[in-house]
């Protein structure tokens, strides 16, 4: 039922927002939409094989269940570890590849891209990956987004660098992240204690 849900809410954003969330140019497919359907595919079919393996009290699709979770759970023990590990060379390459992917901000068949780095900008009061600079580098002149201003309003990514915000969106969001590892902690806590 869980998978389903998941499945049900990854389907729902990909018919109503498009390519939401897609902010990597390498991984355009990587949005958030198709997270969630994959996820839910995944958590439906093991379930399932759970289920029907319980109910007829299968010694062979019970296996192949617990193979399945025991697998999932060491990938992602696997991931975690390998986070830890090279987090500074994930940062470097975050950054490279989020800089690069600024170039298709505005253009067309981009508009999860777009909007995604609109609403971040906005909600968060930052401009750029590392400063508001990096926009100078995709319009080719001095001037940042509308989602980059202080007051919006039309246009006011051509005003002065003193309307903007200041903040880079790289680090504001991961400051963010590390304020609420808290909650990211308990919930990746729960998440294996129920596959446990």
């Amino acid at each position: 039922l869980g998978g389903c849900g998941i499945l049900g809410v990854g389907i729902w954003l990909a018919v109503t927002q498009g390519n939401f969330a897609t902010l990597s140019s390498s991984f355009p497919s990587l949005s958030a939409a198709n997270l969630l359907i994959v996820t839910g595919t995944f958590v439906m079919i093991i379930g399932f094989v759970g289920c029907i393996g319980a109910i007829k009290e299968n010694k062979c699709l019970l296996l192949s269940f617990f193979i399945m979770l025991l697998i999932i759970f060491l990938l992602e023990l696997t991931v975690v570890i390998l986070f830890f590990v090279y987090t500074d060379k994930i940062d470097k390459y975050a950054q490279r590849d989020l800089k690069k992917g600024l170039h298709l901000y505005g253009t067309d068949g981009n508009i999860g891209l777009t909007n995604a780095w609109s609403i971040i900008q906005t909600d968060f009061r930052c401009c750029g990956v590392s400063n508001y600079t990096d926009w100078f580098e995709v319009y080719n002149t001095t001037r940042v987004p509308d989602s980059c201003c202080l007051e919006f309003s039309e246009n006011c990514g051509l005003h002065s660098p003193g309307t903007w915000w200041k903040a880079p969106c790289y680090e504001t969001v991961k400051v963010w992240l590390q304020e609420n590892l808290l909650a990211v902690g308990i919930f990746g806590l729960c998440t294996a204690m129920v596959q446990v």
